[in-house]
């Protein structure tokens, strides 16, 4: 069920994986591989943390040629620029879909995905974090590892 609402929800995914499963998954499921239908490589999965000097620039980029992204290794709080990104405050301007990004109106491309990953085992996240993305626990539980053996 993890795996449906990180990749169907309305909201982007913070998941909580202190064992590093979401984030091995993520890795996995947009590994560079050929796309059958076009001939070509798919876009690659870009991979930032907010302490990169250069991750709004990586963001940037995907937003515009609609790579997915996964930001590793968040805090409980969330840099105020990406508020835009979390809450898809996009906008047409001369019939193109934008985004502002900073002080940057980007063209917003429909294959764009975030995903973020948090290593925090219990954090505590505010209210007006908890209302821009879906939270999911991805925390391995002796509990869940029962369940899946039966």
């Amino acid at each position: 069920s993890n795996g449906v609402l990180s990749t169907m929800g309305r909201r982007w995914p913070l998941m909580i994986d202190p064992q590093g499963q979401a984030n091995k998954w993520i890795r996995n499921m947009y590994r560079t591989s050929e796309d059958p239908k076009a001939g070509q490589a798919k876009n690659g999965l870009n991979i930032i943390k907010l302490s990169d000097g250069d991750f709004l620039r990586t963001l940037e980029n995907s937003i515009q040629f609609g790579s997915p992204v996964l930001l590793e290794n968040v805090g409980e709080t969330l840099d105020a620029t990406l508020e835009p990104v979390l809450l898809r405050q996009t906008f047409r301007k001369g019939g193109q879909l934008l985004l502002r990004l900073g002080d940057a109106d980007v063209p917003y491309s429909e294959d764009f995905k975030l995903f973020i990953t948090t290593k925090l085992p219990n954090p505590h996240y505010m209210p007006e974090v908890m209302v821009k993305v879906a939270v999911i626990n991805c925390t391995v539980t002796l509990a869940g590892l029962e369940d899946q053996l039966l």
